[in-house]
């Protein structure tokens, strides 16, 4: 049985039977270009349209840049890809002032030149590898969708959303983001191998001459008024409770922090991590066309939201420890609230 509330109107279960199809519709017209990778699409859906940030983990030749691609076509965005070098300058990302002569008055003044980061979707694609001056460009973008250059603020383009790669094996010459950074991206994605079968498919994808021409599902205004509804789909009490106690487990010096907890991890996640457990369950539950959240939507957001918020020690790395392990020990041991019937 459907529950409605106060905050969800009839308005905004027409709007989320939308978003259902649409989701339904936007994943058969990624997968006509990018072979399986389910779990990561639709992680990367729910932080859009829970306003969120993502970091995509993988090694070469996964599909991470062709995704993003994919995804700013179907959904109706602009998109830009900045290439994370080690010469790479916070101007060649935000822009820069420069000074322009009027050819009628000869008067000199400064003019913004718009960089890259303004677009709708931007691809910061191996983020790491350039230095932490340069990193730190994206995080006013991030956190208040604008850039200040010369004094002056330049609001971003809405919706807008930063999607940053990085490989996880190749460590000479990179800058690992701080944690600071890290913790504005709500979701740190795992970009795995495909099966034999996908690889197959992969295969006879890509060595053909067959182009793909792809339909746009949504337009960036259809994704605002989305995630206007997202932000509103009530969340009961004890869901809060279960996201506070996932987040609040993951710090050692909590006195209901597991064993591994006090031995492993160094520092845990902070409330940044709760909000996002939230959110990102709301997200969920928003794209399967539901106008209320369950504690297996929180539990289904757990590993992209908290393995980056996790620093674990020397003892997890001589065990062989991830963070990964641990909040799955998590999602194990602390009591999940039973539902009520909806």
């Amino acid at each position: 049985m459907t529950v409605t509330s106060s905050q969800t109107t009839q308005a905004d279960l027409e709007r989320l039977k939308q978003l259902r199809e649409a989701f339904d519709t936007m994943r058969a017209e990624i997968a006509r270009v990018v072979i399986g990778q389910d779990t990561v699409i639709e992680e990367l859906l729910m932080a859009i349209f829970a306003r969120g940030h993502c970091i995509l983990v993988g090694v070469p030749g996964l599909a991470k840049t062709l995704l993003v691609s994919t995804l700013s076509r179907v959904l109706s965005l602009t998109y830009k890809r900045i290439q994370f070098t080690p010469d790479l300058m916070p101007a060649d990302i935000t822009g820069t002032e420069v000074i322009q002569e009027d050819p009628i008055t000869r008067e000199r003044k400064f003019v913004f030149l718009r960089g890259p980061i303004f677009a709708n979707m931007i691809l910061a694609d191996e983020i790491n590898r350039t230095p932490p001056k340069t990193q730190a460009a994206l995080l006013e973008a991030m956190q208040e969708h604008r850039v200040t250059v010369g004094g002056h603020p330049y609001p971003m383009a809405e919706p807008f959303f930063v999607l940053a790669t990085q490989n996880p094996i190749e460590q000479e010459g990179t800058y690992p983001l701080p944690e600071a950074q890290l913790d504005r991206f709500m979701f740190m994605i795992v970009v795995t191998y495909p099966s034999p079968e996908e690889e197959v498919a992969i295969m006879k994808a890509t060595t053909g001459g067959q182009q793909v021409e792809l339909k746009p599902v949504l337009t960036g205004e259809d994704i605002l008024k989305l995630q206007d509804i997202v932000r509103r789909i009530p969340v009961g009490e004890h869901v809060f409770r279960y996201a506070v106690a996932l987040a609040r487990a993951t710090r050692p010096t909590e006195p209901e922090a597991l064993d591994i907890v006090r031995e492993c991890v160094s520092w845990g996640a902070g409330p940044r991590a709760s909000q996002y457990l939230i959110l990102g369950a709301k997200a969920r539950a928003a794209l399967y066309g539901r106008p209320y959240v369950t504690t297996s939507d929180v539990a289904s957001v757990a590993l992209p939201v908290l393995r980056h918020r996790i620093v674990t020690n020397f003892n997890a790395e001589a065990e062989g420890i991830s963070a990964d392990t641990i909040v799955q020990k998590l999602l194990e041991r602390i009591p999940r609230p039973t539902d009520p019937d909806k």
